[in-house]
């Protein structure tokens, strides 16, 4: 059999490492948009959290495989279509992920100063789509509208002192932007209360600890919560523990000296739901937010946040909404359910169309880490696995794969790059990144990319 999958994230991978596994005759071919593989984890994950990136020592393993291969700088929608994929593979698996970030939906949210994190992660870890976002950083405060992991990174990242990033392999660019940033107050805001946080421990601890930067966290907005949390489940316990305690403890005499002399700060504010970012005077950026106060109903995951009718300013300079990412539908022949942004699937069967599968946040939405990933990844790797078991795959007539594609792909002017090609673009990087005493220096151009692999 051959399979495609289209993607080459953590969901694309975790499909073919799966199926190349459990059948020892499939090929599987993966296609991807950029010159460069691996998505999310080379473009999502911070850049100090280098040990997450370590899936992708597993990922080149399979990329490696006799029976597998990459095809990247190839746009599956415009440079071939989903039924031309069809025609040349048994099977084809949509991986492709959530390349779009969901809107505030208020007024002023395209002024000067606003941004999505989407978009600020990808600038300052190199996503060729946002390499010339130029985030103004010329102001004291920031304001972060959400209150998932991502919404940590980017605090983390606006407030951490250089020389911890200068280690990392964050762009040269955004460094020298973070250089001269006058920001030093991040405020967290979210719509519902503290025991609603989308983030994990381990990142509020490490924002916590973050060297010459200080929490403010409101004991009023802690109180009775002790009793509330004793029944929760541990992740969400442990959690809601470690934000009393940091608002509630009174640091011990080397805290406060480190405290008193901590340049910056950051803080979670709770029940504020954004209205409107207020612009400035002559109306060019955004000067603050005006909140709807929201009350809280239902309790745990479920509470619902309803606005109270009253209203809060907070200033700031910068504005960056942290709200969630979007997939987008890929190609008018697969049905998408735009109003979850998710394609419509049974166990990663999409609906409708035999021999044709998702996986990843395009199947499931944009929620949850790597390994949430990877085993819905498995878990889709399974039904094509069960469906060429069971005959519902006809492999009896033989599909050319990409020998079918590349005619396609030549006939409109593409060139393919290659998984040999992507290493020595890897190699480049390491190279420039060593000189730097830098783990890596991404390129953030792919015409710099297919030049130096001689496209």
């Amino acid at each position: 059999p051959r399979v495609c999958v289209v993607g080459s994230g953590p969901a694309g991978f975790y499909t073919a490492q799966h199926i190349l596994k459990h059948h020892g005759g499939a090929r599987v071919d993966i296609y991807e948009k950029l010159p460069v593989p691996f998505g999310l984890v080379r473009f999502g994950v911070a850049p100090d959290h280098p040990e997450v990136k370590n899936v992708i020592n597993a990922f080149t393993q399979t990329a490696h495989s006799e029976r597998c291969a990459y095809y990247g700088n190839v746009t599956v929608g415009r440079d071939v279509t989903v039924p031309e994929l069809q025609q040349a593979y048994h099977a084809v698996v949509l991986s492709y992920g959530a390349e779009d970030n969901r809107v505030l939906g208020i007024p002023g949210e395209n002024l000067s100063g606003v941004y999505s994190a989407r978009a600020f992660v990808g600038w300052y870890n190199g996503l060729p789509e946002n390499r010339d976002l130029k985030p103004d950083l010329s102001c004291e405060t920031a304001l972060v509208l959400g209150h998932g992991n991502v919404a940590l990174d980017v605090a983390r990242i606006l407030l951490s002192p250089l020389d911890l990033l200068r280690k990392t392999d964050i762009t040269d660019g955004s460094l020298a932007a973070l250089a001269c940033s006058k920001v030093k107050r991040v405020w967290l805001v979210g719509r519902r209360g503290p025991l609603q946080v989308a983030f994990t421990i381990k990142e509020l601890r490490e924002m916590i600890n973050l060297p010459g930067a200080r929490p403010v966290l409101n004991p009023a907005d802690f109180t009775g919560l002790e009793n509330a949390v004793k029944d929760a489940p541990r992740p969400r316990k442990r959690l809601t523990e470690l934000m009393i305690k940091t608002a509630l403890e009174k640091p011990g005499e080397k805290t406060m000296e480190a405290q008193a002399g901590a340049p910056r700060e950051w803080g979670l504010k709770f029940q504020c739901s954004p209205q409107e970012v207020l612009p400035t005077a002559d109306g060019s950026r955004a000067r603050g937010v005006r909140m709807a106060l929201t009350r809280l109903e239902g309790s745990g995951d479920s509470a619902k946040a309803i606005p109270t009718g009253d209203v809060e300013e907070l200033e700031c300079g910068l504005v960056l909404s942290s709200i969630g990412y979007r997939s987008l539908p890929l190609d008018p022949a697969v049905p998408f359910d735009t109003q979850h942004g998710v394609i419509p699937n049974s166990s990663g069967r999409v609906n409708g169309v035999p021999g044709l599968y998702c996986s990843g946040w395009v199947k499931r939405g944009p929620t949850g880490v790597i390994i949430t990933t990877m085993n819905d990844s498995f878990d889709t790797a399974q039904s094509v696995l069960e469906d060429l078991q069971v005959g519902m795959l006809d492999v009896s007539t033989s599909r050319e794969g990409f020998g079918a594609v590349e005619s396609i792909l030549r006939s409109r002017g593409v060139r393919p790059v290659s998984f040999s090609d992507w290493e020595k673009i890897d190699a480049a990087e390491v190279a420039r990144g060593k000189a730097a005493g830098k783990p890596r220096e991404k390129i953030v151009d792919p015409q710099e990319m297919l030049r130096l692999i001689g496209h």
